[in-house]
């Protein structure tokens, strides 16, 4: 009968350490998500999900280290140009402005991708096809883009990439 009692004492007391161990850890996420907190960029992708991993391994590798508030918006660059709607533009800019007000963003990254939906259907269903135009279209609406965001926000930084489907990222 003692061995009993022992062995469940045993298992109420590994129950409790293990269950104060987790509230604690739990706890210290929690408090450290609470803690002041800088990102240093604000991202701007595509709502498409094929390139998901892509930008997410591209800006770990980055030294971003998960240090960034991520925006995701049709057609990227385009919903600085009213895309699908003014709406777009104006939701970039609210982001934009809170980011940089509540986590002291450095730059702003945008990331365009190859085979876009959004572009197809503002610009040339046929965009795709022609990857010399594809990429020449998105560099001027990147670039635009760009220019934009200067005018209000000169102090950040602003860098412009282009996703390929085979998970390439080339800087525009």
């Amino acid at each position: 009968m003692t061995n009993i009692c022992t062995c469940k004492r045993r298992d109420f007391t590994k129950l409790l350490l293990t269950g104060s161990l987790g509230f604690s850890f739990w706890l210290s996420s929690t408090l450290s998500a609470k803690a002041d907190h800088k990102a240093k960029a604000l991202v701007l992708s595509c709502i498409d999900f094929r390139f998901i991993d892509f930008e997410q391994n591209f800006l770990i590798n980055s030294n971003l280290e998960h240090e960034f508030d991520w925006l995701s918006l049709a057609g990227a660059s385009l919903a600085l140009n009213d895309f699908p709607s003014h709406a777009d533009t104006e939701v970039f800019w609210e982001q934009l402005a809170l980011s940089n007000q509540l986590h002291h963003i450095e730059k702003v990254i945008i990331l365009d991708h190859q085979d876009c939906g959004a572009y197809a259907s503002k610009i040339d269903a046929k965009l795709s096809e022609n990857p010399e135009k594809e990429l020449q279209t998105h560099r001027q609406y990147l670039s635009q883009a760009k220019s934009i965001i200067k005018e209000k926000y000169s102090n950040l930084e602003v860098e412009l990439y282009f996703v390929h489907l085979d998970g390439k990222v080339e800087e525009i």
